[in-house]
C-alpha cells in the first residue's frame, strides 16, 4: 500500500529525532575535542569551542608513538581479514558443494565451538604461542585467523547453499577442476559475503584490546586500541588528548562501514543477481 506523503514525512522527522539521539554523544565528543581544558569542563556546557584549537590532535598524537601503534594495528587488521577471507571461503566451498561422509557432522563441531568463549581457551592458547616463542610478536594475533572462524564460515556456506548447480556444472564441462570452480567462480559470487565478512573482521580486530594485552608486552608492538588505553592511564585527568586520540582511532571503522555498507544486507541474504 502506498503511503502517504504525511505519513513519510512523520516517519522520516522519527528517524531523524533518533539518529540525533544517538549521534549526540558523538557530536559534543568531536567539538569538545578541539576545545581548551577549561572548556571541556565548563558547565554549562558549549557545544562550539571559542577558539578551535586544531593542534589538539598534533599534540596528542606527537605526545607517545601512536604511529607505530597505528602501522601494528594496519598490519594486524590486514594480515587477519586476508586469513579469514580466503581460509573461511575455502571451508565454506567444501563444506557447501562437496558430499563426504560425516560432512554434517563436520559442521555440528564446527558451529558447536562458537559456544566455546575465548576466557575458556584464553589459557591455552598463551601456553600454546609460549611453546612457540611467539609471545611480545604479533603472530599469536595474525596466525589463528589464517584457520578459519565458525562464524564466518557459517555466513559463508549459507550464501553458497543459495547458488544453483548450474554455475559449476557448466564450469566443469569446459574442464575446470575444483579449485578453479572455487577461485573464478564462486569467489566472484561470494563477493557481497566476503565484503561482510571483511567489515565484520576489521572493526573485530581494529578495536581488539584483550588479544593485544594478553600477547604484547613490548610498546613497540603495541597496537592503537592497547596503545590507547595505556594513554589514557597516563591522562586520565586530561580530557582533550583522549578524545582526540578516541576520534582518530573511530575514523577508520566508520569510513570502511560507510563504504561497504550496501554489501552487509546481500552479504547475508544468500541470494545472487
Amino acid at each position: 500500500m502506498k503511503m502517504s506523503k504525511k505519513s513519510k514525512v512523520m516517519i522520516y522527522a522519527l528517524l531523524t529525532a533518533v539518529a540525533v539521539y544517538f549521534l549526540a554523544p558523538f557530536i559534543y565528543m568531536f567539538f569538545t575535542a578541539f576545545k581548551t581544558e577549561a572548556e571541556a569542563i565548563a558547565y554549562p556546557p558549549r557545544l562550539f569551542p571559542s577558539k578551535w584549537l586544531f593542534d589538539n590532535f598534533k599534540n596528542a598524537w606527537q605526545s607517545q608513538p601512536f604511529g607505530t601503534y597505528l602501522k601494528n594495528s594496519i598490519i594486524i587488521t590486514v594480515m587477519t581479514t586476508a586469513g579469514q577471507i580466503l581460509s573461511c571461503s575455502l571451508v565454506a566451498y567444501g563444506f557447501a558443494r562437496f558430499e563426504f561422509k560425516g560432512k554434517n557432522l563436520l559442521f555440528m563441531i564446527l558451529l558447536s565451538t562458537m559456544m566455546i568463549p575465548w576466557d575458556v581457551t584464553m589459557i591455552p592458547q598463551y601456553m600454546e604461542f609460549n611453546l612457540f616463542g611467539w609471545i611480545n610478536t604479533l603472530k599469536p594475533l595474525i596466525v589463528p585467523a589464517w584457520f578459519g572462524s565458525a562464524y564466518y564460515i557459517f555466513l559463508m556456506r549459507q550464501f553458497l547453499m543459495g547458488v544453483p548447480k548450474d554455475f559449476e556444472e557448466a564450469a566443469r564441462i569446459d574442464g575446470a577442476n575444483a579449485f578453479q570452480i572455487y577461485w573464478k567462480i564462486f569467489m566472484p559470487i561470494l563477493k557481497p559475503s566476503l565484503i561482510l565478512v571483511g567489515v565484520l573482521n576489521m572493526i573485530t580486530v581494529w578495536n581488539d584490546y584483550l588479544g593485544p594485552l594478553i600477547f604484547l608486552h613490548d610498546r613497540s608492538k603495541y597496537t592503537l586500541a592497547l596503545g590507547l588505553a595505556t594513554f589514557k592511564g597516563v591522562h586520565s585527568t586530561r580530557i582533550i588528548p583522549m578524545l582526540c586520540i578516541t576520534i582518530i582511532m573511530i575514523i577508520p571503522p566508520i569510513i570502511i562501514f560507510i563504504i561497504a555498507q550496501k554489501y552487509i544486507v546481500e552479504g547475508t541474504s544468500g541470494s545472487i543477481k
